[in-house]
């Protein structure tokens, strides 16, 4: 009888559960909209700054479409010709407005605001290419190396608004079963509580929570599928048809990215150099308060066991989920801070142009990949547990991408900050032993994780240093 009460509960509390997520998920799929033709990074940022741009599509290896812009300067006396190719590859989160003017300038824009958070801002989102164009021409990184000459290429991963494209999964595929995943969700860890039987004597149908929750294919990625997959088809696209050998430029997780991807025989050989900011290989020393109490919790496994396999922070409950932890353990007035380190420069009179753009999905699985590196302080493969890392490894932990690989002979400059809180020194450090060459390093004391990016002041404290360690390799990059 008691086992009955509880079956008749779960399926109450989970219809429930189920109906106000839908609600809140806005579960027609709008979260995952296609933009429209007009609706592209070359018309809402580039075009109307006066720089020339095409966009480009590229098809990974696993049949994902991703998204190549290519910009041109708006100095019409380089007559046309292009310099060395530059791909910009954007890094992952950042928060999406910091000033309550906004509120004002985009009355229609909704709002949310914690109770433990001081400041109205739109949630955590995943940058993509439009990262680097956010500021004046005379302050982004990807106008200033247009207007110097460069070939700029700008890169957008899987997931994001700019790459929604699959070669077979259709839309119905990537957008989440939310009704699915809560009901099921929830009953599966009610009734693994209760007693396995009990489970079976729900008749859950198993086709369905496979479809629902476990299967969610357009989602199932981390880093490492953006490493070897985007990025690399990205590079060899860029190196086709330019005819030459390729720049690189990565932030945050951008680095992760570019590291992976050098270390791959394949790859390395159609790059000239690479720029990192924020250099990140080694994630057991970050300092961030807000990740470390989101590390603690096991929020990525959290999420996953709620059957969210796209990570959208605009959502109501990982908005709640976010306040409550918060409350009471950490200081989230300024939430920038708590998650990124205290930035010197950050350009804020920008903050209402990211309204402009809504927040670029990411997945819950690439989450967990990068908590899995701040727990074990490891450059690894994503850790699928013992039994399937033996299965598709062939060892019971996943191998370790190993820096040593990437060879003596590639420059490599990199830049980062004393106050950042995701790229620590003690683990920049540790990724510049592990290398066989000497980078060239520019180091900060008073820079966090976003001034690399979106500095007032980024061209004269990063950008020209950056820029003089690609003029000084002496060539075009010609192959």
């Amino acid at each position: 009888m008691e086992k009955l009460l509880l079956i008749v509960f779960a399926i109450i509390i989970s219809v429930f559960i189920s109906t106000s997520a839908a609600r809140e998920f806005n579960f027609d799929g709008a979260n995952l909209h296609r933009r429209s033709t007009d609706e592209t990074l070359c018309n809402q940022l580039i075009k109307p700054a006066g720089y020339s741009c095409t966009e480009h599509t590229v098809q990974t290896k696993d049949g994902y479409l991703v998204a190549l812009h290519r910009v041109s300067s708006r100095n019409k006396d380089q007559g046309g010709q292009r310099g060395p190719p530059v791909l910009l590859q954007h890094g992952l989160f950042m928060l999406k407005g910091i000033l309550d003017t906004v509120e004002r300038k985009f009355p229609h824009v909704k709002h949310w605001r914690p109770r433990n958070v001081g400041l109205w801002f739109k949630p955590i989102c995943l940058l993509a290419g439009d990262a680097w164009f956010l500021g004046s021409p005379e302050q982004s990184l990807g106008f200033i190396l247009a207007d110097e000459g460069f070939d700029v290429w700008v890169g957008s991963v899987r997931g994001t608004y700019w790459s929604q494209g699959h070669i077979s999964l259709s839309e119905k595929d990537k957008v989440e079963s939310i009704e699915h995943a809560y009901i099921h969700g929830f009953l599966i860890l009610v009734t693994l509580w209760i007693d396995v039987l009990v489970a079976k004597s729900l008749s859950i149908d198993a086709k369905s929570i496979k479809h629902g929750l476990l299967f969610q294919e357009f989602w199932d990625w981390s880093w490492e599928e953006l490493a070897l997959f985007d990025l690399a088809e990205m590079i060899h696209y860029v190196h086709s048809v330019t005819s030459s050998k390729v720049l690189i430029v990565g932030h945050s997780q951008g680095t992760i990215m570019s590291l992976a991807a050098l270390i791959q025989p394949n790859v390395v050989e159609m790059v000239e150099a690479a720029a990192l900011l924020c250099p990140i290989s080694y994630l057991d020393h970050l300092t961030a308060p807000l990740v470390l109490r989101m590390v603690g919790l096991h929020l990525d496994q959290m999420v996953l066991a709620m059957g969210i396999h796209q990570l959208n922070f605009r959502s109501k409950i990982l908005i709640d989920l976010l306040d409550s932890i918060c409350d009471g353990h950490i200081e989230c007035a300024d939430l920038l801070t708590s998650i990124t380190g205290k930035n010197c420069c950050f350009n804020s009179s920008i903050a209402d142009l990211f309204f402009e753009f809504e927040p670029h999905p990411s997945s819950a699985k690439n989450l967990r990949h990068l908590f899995q590196m701040i727990r074990k302080g490891t450059f690894s493969r994503y850790d699928y547990g013992m039994f399937k890392n033996l299965e598709l490894y062939g060892q019971l932990d996943p191998p370790a991408f190993d820096l040593s690989l990437i060879p003596k002979t590639l420059p490599l400059w990199m830049g980062y900050g004393g106050n950042d809180s995701l790229a620590d020194v003690t683990d920049v450090e540790r990724t510049l032993k592990g290398l066989q060459g000497k980078p060239e390093l520019l180091y900060l004391e008073n820079y966090g994780h976003l001034d690399f990016i979106l500095s007032t002041q980024g061209k004269e404290d990063v950008y020209n240093n950056m820029i003089g360690f690609f003029r000084s390799l002496g060539k075009s990059s010609s192959s």
